[in-house]
């Protein structure tokens, strides 16, 4: 690249982000569960749409993590601006332990931020349509947490929409979940940990 007088912008965009650890039950092991699809980052203008990530699994059984009809991330950087967009349908995530029952099922996610010289740094989220949790629908608040329990499978918290913006930068969550899953008579103890969907970033390019 031919070095510029200015700094080059930056974007980043990502559909589906794990750090989850799981425990098994009949072994005192604790196998990590980190998997990111569709990653992408700017400078170096990029898009990625691939609608599946599947896991060897634990015990062998290979684990479905996510499957969506529309997953894309998009990350673009020019002179004058960095963008970073996500855009996730009809999805469905699993986790070990619970290959029945989807840990969250969503509509329609996006997010995107949007970094323009001159101009105030953009982020936005949106959860359009309906999202369950556990085979629970839920209706999502924008004040705070939703918390989702049920008895004998495990509890959830949703942050909905989070959104922080500087004078120069822009990030962008649609779901961010905290997720501490128990289901009992399985052979999989225990699931803890984050999964953040449709999470999209930028930082202004610097003007020459």
């Amino acid at each position: 690249a031919t070095p510029t007088t200015g700094g080059e912008g930056r974007a980043s965009a990502v559909v589906l982000r794990t750090g989850l650890d799981v425990s098994l039950l009949n072994k005192s092991i604790q196998v990590p569960l980190k998997v990111t699809l569709n990653e992408v980052q700017a400078p170096a203008s990029a898009e990625k749409t691939a609608l599946t990530v599947n896991l060897d699994g634990v015990e062998g059984r290979p684990v479905n993590v996510l499957r969506a009809d529309v997953a894309t991330s998009n990350a673009t950087v020019d002179e004058h601006k960095a963008e970073g967009y996500t855009n996730l349908a009809k999805a469905r995530i699993h986790v070990p332990g619970l290959a029945a029952l989807p840990l969250i099922e969503v509509e329609k996610v996006t997010s995107k931020a949007l970094c323009e010289t001159g101009k105030q740094p953009v982020a936005e989220s949106n959860v359009l349509g309906h999202v369950a949790v556990l085979g629970k629908k839920v209706t999502l608040s924008a004040g705070g947490p939703t918390q989702v329990s049920v008895p004998g499978v495990g509890e959830v918290s949703l942050d909905l929409s989070k959104t922080v913006t500087t004078e120069r930068t822009a990030a962008a969550t649609a779901l961010q979940l905290k997720v501490a899953v128990n289901p009992l008579k399985l052979n999989v103890a225990e699931v803890n940990g984050e999964v953040t969907l449709a999470e999209a970033t930028c930082e202004t390019p610097k003007a020459p």
